[in-house]
């Protein structure tokens, strides 16, 4: 469900190549550091674009450098590093871990339960320094579960629920951006549920799972699964032109404009091929 919010890299100028990608590897150190070295595994660009929208808002003093790691051991890669980078790697933990035990409990996945046993031991440390976006992922995963197994026709209702999610993690801290920064989180968090579901149609009808559009009954209807699409990503890209970002701005217009929807297509296509 996860990995559409990406940047359009061939439409990015070296610096900013750079700079997105040390904000990945930042995040993948502290991964490292606050969880485990097989915790990385679960890293998605999704947090990179977290992690760059806030230290845009929020303009935390940073660290940086360039270093080789085991997964790059030959060319040494950027990196920077904050709090904020702190917050998107233990984000990134948690979610995984909450969707790893969804995927076991619905499917009986066993490498689920296992990349979830990978994930567990820093759980009880990101409850404790974040209870509210926890909470959020328990109550939300556990509704789109039960909406799954209700066979729901209405696809506003997942997708709002797995964006009531996204707009808990959006929210670093509470303070005057938190409305605005809620909002955008939870058109993002719609897009993101109605993209994977719109990608996964002809797998989910072949495999008898649920999928919003299948539960609709209308039948494959790429052009309006769009329109559900442009809806979600023109109140988030409202919202988003709503805060007072400077830096970052030209690399994040380049992920929420054309990123998104380069993966989309990309994923479609795969799909269809």
């Amino acid at each position: 469900m996860f990995g559409y919010v990406m940047a359009n890299l061939p439409e990015l100028e070296k610096d900013l190549q750079k700079r997105y990608m040390a904000a990945y590897c930042g995040i993948c150190r502290q991964i490292r550091a606050r969880a485990s070295n097989a915790a990385r595994l679960s890293l998605s660009y999704d947090m990179a674009f977290l992690a760059l929208l806030l230290m845009s808002l929020y303009e935390p003093e940073e660290a940086s450098g360039t270093r080789a790691c085991k997964l790059h051991p030959i060319h040494p890669r950027p990196w920077t590093d904050c709090e904020i980078i702190g917050y998107c790697a233990d984000m990134n933990v948690a979610l995984a871990y909450y969707n790893c035990m969804d995927d076991y409990a619905d499917e009986h996945k066993l490498r689920a339960k296992l990349a979830a046993e990978k994930l567990a031991p820093a759980l009880p440390r990101i409850r404790r320094d974040y209870p509210r976006q926890c909470e959020a992922m328990e109550r939300c995963i556990a509704r789109l579960s039960a909406l799954e197994k209700e066979n729901c026709q209405n696809p506003d209702e997942p997708a709002g629920c797995f964006g009531a999610l996204m707009a808990e993690l959006f929210v670093w801290q509470e303070d005057l951006w938190s409305p605005a920064l809620r909002q955008m989180g939870m058109a993002l968090g719609r897009f993101i549920y109605l993209a994977d579901a719109a990608v996964d149609y002809r797998r989910d009808v072949r495999k008898k799972q649920y999928n919003p559009f299948i539960a609709m009954g209308t039948g494959a209807d790429p052009a309006r699964w769009e329109q559900y699409l442009v809806l979600a990503m023109a109140r988030c890209t409202d919202y988003y032109e709503r805060l007072p970002l400077v830096q970052d701005k030209k690399l994040l217009d380049n992920i929420l404009y054309s990123g998104v929807w380069i993966e989309y297509r990309r994923r479609q296509g795969k799909k269809d091929v």
